[in-house]
């Protein structure tokens, strides 16, 4: 009974997102975080993970994060936030929802099922590297693997770490040329070399790979 209450609650939960996604932008984003006070590093974390249980999609929240609290700082809330959302709906899908994750995944699942059964967290770490499946749909069917949570926790946060950072500056360096800042420039170039630097990762990735199979 618990569980179709809790099922029942998160459907209704992703009705009110998917009705209310237009209003999420950077400028809402902006007024709530100066309402919060204090608590806006607090606020936002909880907003981003919320968001990625809700299938709401993270990249308009990433930028505002480093525009609103700098490239450092503003990753690490960007990469709290998304890691929180990643590891909750990885647990709503193994505990509460696998046979409505299972039938919304429909064909993907096998390919992530046979992924992590050959790799496991290595699996986990490609996934978060090479953007290949959607990243909130993935943390669902990822609950539905036999990958230990712990191994998929630690893997989404190092291995997300990359692309993370480098949205983050992106954000961080669209706030200050917004503000008109001397080093916007320098700021840009910067942003554009890590986004370019983030694109290379797959094809890293894929030699690593090809490599390793040569090997074997």
């Amino acid at each position: 009974m618990k569980r179709i209450l809790l099922l029942v609650i998160l459907v209704l939960l992703l009705i009110v997102a998917w009705q209310w996604r237009g209003y999420i932008n950077q400028q809402q984003i902006e007024l709530w975080i100066e309402q919060a006070g204090l608590w806006a590093p607090i606020f936002f974390i909880v907003l981003y993970a919320a968001a990625t249980v809700l299938f709401v999609p993270g990249t308009v929240l990433t930028l505002a994060g480093g525009a609103l609290f700098g490239p450092i700082f503003g990753a690490l809330i960007n990469l709290t936030g998304a890691t929180i959302g990643a590891t909750l709906a990885f647990l709503v899908s193994r505990y509460v929802a696998s046979d409505w994750v299972e039938q919304r995944a429909a064909g993907k699942m096998k390919k992530i099922l046979d992924g992590v059964e050959d790799e496991g967290w290595r699996f986990v770490a490609f996934t978060r590297l090479v953007p290949l499946f959607p990243f909130n749909l993935l943390n669902y069917v990822l609950g539905l693997t036999k990958i230990p949570f712990l191994h998929y926790v630690v893997a989404t946060w190092i291995f997300m770490l990359p692309a993370c950072f480098a949205y983050t500056y992106l954000g961080y360096a669209g706030g200050e040329a917004l503000k008109g800042s001397e080093s916007m420039i320098q700021n840009g170039v910067i942003a554009l070399a890590l986004i370019a630097a983030v694109a290379f990762i797959p094809r890293v990735v894929a030699r690593l790979q090809q490599k390793d199979g040569d090997e074997k």
